[in-house]
């Protein structure tokens, strides 16, 4: 018996002095773009704050940035994904496909196959992270050509269809910011109001699994 407890004490110990890594992907939305102190006010440092001491978020967010391979600014090229991977994380938050929508951009058949990619990369990490899918926030306008309406239509039901697919969980910023419009200045980017929102909202989904 005693030395069941020990083993019970030394792994609730060992738990607990355990910091669990956090990255957060994602385009300048993410990035905190607009925001005056975008470094203390970006959804990824409010995460943090949320999530309290035993978590480490890092924000790999890169403003522009698309999922899609062939576009005016994949976030493939940037050095924000080898950040991803040499943080080694053992959650990763993937918030793309804002940018997606411009008509520059758009074909859904390649922003399936490219996010699934993705997700396959993300999985050979050697931390094996557990990946959350995010449904984009609203675009509340058209502004830099981003649509809401292919959000909807195009980018949710992709989204859906791979977290189904590959057994993830979804977090819905789109439902979650939908009466938030006055909190988005230029339409597209989240104030500090708003961001701190959608950091609410993820801290949730992630203390669903509290282990990590």
């Amino acid at each position: 018996m005693k030395g069941t407890l020990s083993v019970l004490l030394f792994f609730v110990l060992f738990l607990s002095s355990c910091v669990i890594k956090v990255a957060c992907v994602g385009d300048s939305i993410t990035e905190g773009a607009g925001l005056k102190k975008q470094s203390q006010t970006g959804y990824p440092f409010v995460l943090n704050k949320l999530l309290g001491k035993r978590y480490e978020v890092l924000n790999s967010g890169r403003g522009g940035t698309t999922m899609l391979k062939k576009s005016n600014f994949p976030y493939w090229n940037c050095k924000e994904l080898t950040n991803t991977f040499v943080f080694d994380p053992k959650i990763i938050v993937i918030k793309l496909g804002t940018n997606d929508t411009k008509p520059t951009n758009w074909k859904i058949g390649d922003f399936e196959k490219d996010y699934q990619a993705m997700i396959d990369t993300f999985k050979i990490m050697k931390s094996k992270p557990r990946i959350i899918l995010c449904k984009p926030v609203p675009a509340f306008n058209s502004n830099w050509g981003i649509n809401d309406s292919i959000i909807i239509n195009g980018v949710i039901p992709v989204i859906e269809r791979l977290a189904a697919k590959n057994k993830l969980q979804v977090v819905n910023l789109h439902s979650g910011l939908k009466d938030e419009m006055s909190n988005f200045p230029d339409g597209i980017h989240p104030n500090e109001r708003a961001s701190a929102k959608m950091a609410k909202i993820i801290a949730e989904e992630i203390k669903k699994n509290s282990l990590f």
